[in-house]
């Protein structure tokens, strides 16, 4: 299985989470969701396999999300994924998919949760925190 990930490359959780999936020696399926959102039947299955509900794949903090009123208890979930396939910049970030799991990748060492193969070596967040040691081993 190719690894996914849902990615924004001008978020730096998702570079970082790509960079630490290519640290492991995979090269994943990149697919910028910005230019090439899923479909309503992948972004429920994402959803479905991520566990966490619709309202934890939303990102908050984007001005669309208010103006919208998305934080609106009543809206169902079903019209919450409208408005994320009608805005996919409401839809949360990086999302990987890898024959171990799903998971949105925040903070990016989550994916190593989910990675199938070991780190190659050391890897630091673009802030400079070591993430991995020289050995490939999990710090944080």
């Amino acid at each position: 299985m190719t690894i996914k990930i849902y990615h924004n490359p001008k978020c730096g959780t998702s570079r970082n989470t790509l960079a630490l999936i290519k640290n492991s020696g995979d090269e994943p399926e990149v697919i910028e969701y910005l230019n090439n959102p899923p479909s309503k039947a992948e972004l429920k299955q994402l959803i479905a396999d991520m566990g966490d509900g619709v309202r934890a794949a939303i990102r908050v903090k984007e001005a669309t999300y208010t103006e919208l009123n998305m934080q609106d208890d009543c809206l169902s979930d079903d019209a919450l994924i409208d408005l994320m396939l009608a805005h996919p910049i409401l839809i949360n970030r990086p999302i990987v998919v890898t024959q171990l799991g799903t998971k949105l990748c925040r903070p990016s060492e989550l994916v190593l949760d989910i990675l199938p193969n070991p780190q190659l070596g050391a890897f630091s967040k673009e802030d400079g925190e070591q993430v991995v040691d020289e050995r490939g081993k999990r710090l944080v």
